[in-house]
C-alpha cells in the first residue's frame, strides 16, 4: 500500500502543468546560453588561461566544459526556485484545494502521508537535476566537440582543473548526485513551511527568503569565519568534485550537513502538521 500511495503521489505531481515549468525554463536558458557561447568571444578568456598554463586550447574547449559553465548559474539561480515551487505545493496546495481533509478521512496516518509526499518531491528533485545535466550535455555536444574538461571558478570556490573526457564525464555524473541533494534540501525547506497553515506561494517565498538570507549573510565580511554555518556554503560542494586533489572530507561534511537539514526540516514540518487542525 505504501508504494501504491507513492505511485499516486507521483502521478498527481507529474500530472500538474506547473511541475514542468522548470524543465521548460532550463531548456530555453540553455539554448540561449549556447547561442551566446557560439557567436560571441567568450572563449578568449578561457583560451588565454589555458595557453598561459601550457595547455592546448582545442583539447579543452568542449561540450563538457560548456555544459559545466552553463550549469553554474542555473544551479545557483533557477534550480532553488523550481524546487521550492514544487515543495511549497506538496501539502499547502492540497489544503488550499480542500482535498487534504478527504485524504485524511481515510485510514492513513499523517506521518505516512507526509513521508510519501516528501519522497515524491525527492523523486522530482532528482529528475529535475538529471534532466538539467542531460540537456546541458546534449545541447552542448551539438555545438561543441567531445574533448577534455576544463573547469575554472574564480569565486569563493577557486578551482582550476583540466582532465581527459572520460574522467570529466565521471566527475560530471558524480556532481549531479550532490546537486540532487541541494535540490532536495531546497524542496524540504519549502515542504516544511507548506506543512503549516499558509498558502503555497507563501511557503515558496519563505524558503527562497531563507536562501537569500544565507547568501547575504555569507557575503558580509564580518561572517567570513562563520561561512560553514550557512546553507549556501555547503550548496557549492558539487563544484569541489572537479578539484584536484578532490577534498573528500569537505564534500562528505557538506553532504552530511545537507542530509541533516533535510531530516530536521521534515521533523519540524511533521510536528507542525500533527498539531494543525485540518478541519478548521
Amino acid at each position: 500500500m505504501f508504494f501504491h500511495q507513492l505511485h499516486n503521489e507521483l502521478w498527481k505531481l507529474f500530472g500538474k502543468k506547473r511541475t514542468y515549468i522548470g524543465f521548460g525554463t532550463f531548456l530555453l536558458a540553455q539554448n540561449a546560453m549556447l547561442i551566446a557561447f557560439r557567436f560571441t568571444n567568450w572563449k578568449q578568456g578561457a583560451e588565454r588561461m589555458l595557453a598561459g598554463n601550457g595547455y592546448l586550447v582545442q583539447d579543452y574547449i568542449s561540450a563538457l566544459t560548456v555544459a559545466v559553465i552553463m550549469l553554474i548559474p542555473q544551479i545557483l539561480l533557477l534550480m532553488p526556485l523550481y524546487a521550492s515551487l514544487v515543495g511549497g505545493d506538496l501539502v499547502a496546495k492540497e489544503a488550499e484545494d480542500g482535498t487534504l481533509r478527504m485524504i485524511l478521512a481515510r485510514p492513513v496516518s499523517r506521518l505516512r502521508l507526509l513521508t510519501v509526499k516528501w519522497l515524491a518531491g525527492a523523486v522530482f528533485s532528482m529528475t529535475l537535476v538529471v534532466s538539467l545535466g542531460g540537456m546541458a550535455l546534449l545541447f552542448a555536444r551539438l555545438w561543441f566537440p567531445w574533448a577534455g574538461l576544463f573547469v575554472f571558478t574564480p569565486g569563493p570556490v577557486q578551482i582550476f582543473s583540466v582532465m581527459p573526457a572520460e574522467e570529466g564525464l565521471r566527475l560530471f555524473a558524480l556532481s549531479h548526485l550532490l546537486m540532487a541533494v541541494n535540490a532536495c534540501t531546497m524542496l524540504s525547506l519549502a515542504f516544511m513551511f507548506s506543512c503549516f497553515n499558509m498558502k503555497p506561494a507563501a511557503a515558496t517565498v519563505l524558503a527562497l527568503s531563507f536562501l537569500l538570507l544565507n547568501v547575504v549573510m555569507e557575503n558580509i565580511p564580518f561572517f567570513e569565519d562563520y561561512q560553514h554555518f550557512f546553507l549556501t556554503y555547503h550548496f557549492r560542494c558539487w563544484l569541489l568534485v572537479f578539484s584536484k586533489p578532490m577534498p573528500w572530507p569537505q564534500i562528505v561534511q557538506a553532504f552530511c550537513v545537507l542530509a541533516a537539514v533535510n531530516v530536521t526540516t521534515f521533523i519540524i514540518g511533521a510536528v507542525g502538521f500533527h498539531v494543525r487542525d485540518i478541519k478548521s
